[in-house]
């Protein structure tokens, strides 16, 4: 398993934009896909993207974010971004990212590295 670190949150207006960074420890972090939840307070947690292992072209997206967020890695960086976009104020919550081999999944049950978490607060 791997040690993931999130930032990049904070507050900002609607139709805003931050971008979040997980950081990522190892040399094996590019054999991973890794997963961007979040979870707001009395809510399950909840898929938002997911990229593939480094070499892959893949991304995955909920449809409640297509078109405002991007999922990116940079693997000399052990680095995997989410720009979020055209915020909005459901977009309010505690944004986790997560690892797992070798493939992508929507299910955060099947992610076993997790990071702390970020927290994100879109006004309205």
């Amino acid at each position: 398993q791997v040690q993931l670190v999130e930032s990049g949150g904070g507050l900002v207006q609607a139709g805003g934009s931050l971008r979040l960074s997980c950081a990522a420890s190892g040399r094996t972090f590019g054999s991973y896909a890794v997963g961007w939840f979040r979870q707001a307070p009395g809510k399950e947690r909840e898929f938002v993207a997911a990229i593939s292992r480094s070499g892959g072209g893949s991304t995955v997206y909920a449809d409640s974010v297509k078109g405002r967020f991007t999922i990116s890695r940079d693997n000399a960086e052990n680095t995997v971004y989410l720009q979020m976009d055209s915020l909005k104020p459901e977009d309010t919550a505690v944004y986790y990212c997560a690892a797992r081999f070798p493939v992508i999944t929507r299910s955060p049950n099947e992610y076993g590295s997790w990071g702390q978490g970020t927290q994100v607060t879109v006004s309205s």
